[in-house]
């Protein structure tokens, strides 16, 4: 598997590195964190999403740590044919810091390989639920939906985030959500309180489940709750 790579780190995302540095690394309590992957896509001109996601996604460690905490593991795509993935972080400065060295290039999407690569890990050890963001699907839908399904088996839901409004994207993602037992949301180009809302409700509910999601109480958590199957009784 890919090692992330280094790129020059922007003076925004430097800022943003050193703030991060000073929050102590959330500690797991008694029970082992629940286990997530972030899957984001980097290609072409998504840069500036892809430092918006790095300065939002230490709200999901944020708000995991009240239900036992999490462990993300971070992957990409882009460029040719090029997938990269982090072991599982239980810090979220530590994930910017990974986050910090990437640069976004052109490629095709590769969603099918962030698809077979969770199966993976959810054949190692439970993996509570893949997160997915980006704008685009370049690819054949029911290659993707046989492997969503697969991990619906398996117990790990996809939260597919889709950035603009492709409409050709939004089908393909909803039924990668529906057939994993997941959800799908829409967010604006440039909306970071949206993504930061949405990452919040899936830390939330990976950790601490339905019922936790339930509580938060949020826009976003109800939009999520609502796709979610029922807990069983």
């Amino acid at each position: 598997m890919a090692q992330l790579p280094a790129r020059p780190t922007s003076a925004s995302v430097a800022a943003f590195l050193q703030k991060a540095a000073s929050v102590p690394a959330l500690r797991p309590g008694v029970h082992r964190p629940a286990r997530m992957i972030f899957a984001v896509d980097a290609t072409a001109s998504r840069q500036p999403s892809w430092d918006r996601a790095c300065q939002l996604q230490t709200e999901m460690f944020l708000a995991a740590a009240a239900h036992g905490g999490l462990e993300v593991q971070l992957a990409y795509y882009r460029g040719f044919g090029e997938f990269a993935a982090t072991p599982f972080i239980a810090d979220g400065a530590l994930l910017a810091k990974r986050m910090a060295g990437v640069a976004c290039q052109g490629g095709q999407t590769q969603i099918g390989k962030v698809l077979q690569h969770a199966l993976g890990e959810a054949a190692k050890e439970r993996l509570h639920a893949l997160v997915f963001v980006g704008d685009a699907v370049e690819e054949a839908a029911d290659p993707l939906c046989h492997l969503a399904g697969q991990l619906g088996v398996r117990g790990t839901p996809v939260f597919a985030f889709q950035e603009g409004h492709d409409p050709q994207a939004a089908s393909t993602l909803k039924q990668i959500a529906s057939l994993s037992r997941g959800a799908y949301a829409p967010f604006g180009a440039g909306s970071a309180a949206a993504l930061r809302d949405l990452l919040r409700a899936v830390a939330t509910y990976a950790a601490g489940g339905h019922g936790a999601l339930t509580r938060l109480g949020s826009p976003a958590a109800r939009a999520l709750a609502a796709q979610l199957p029922a807990p069983a009784a």
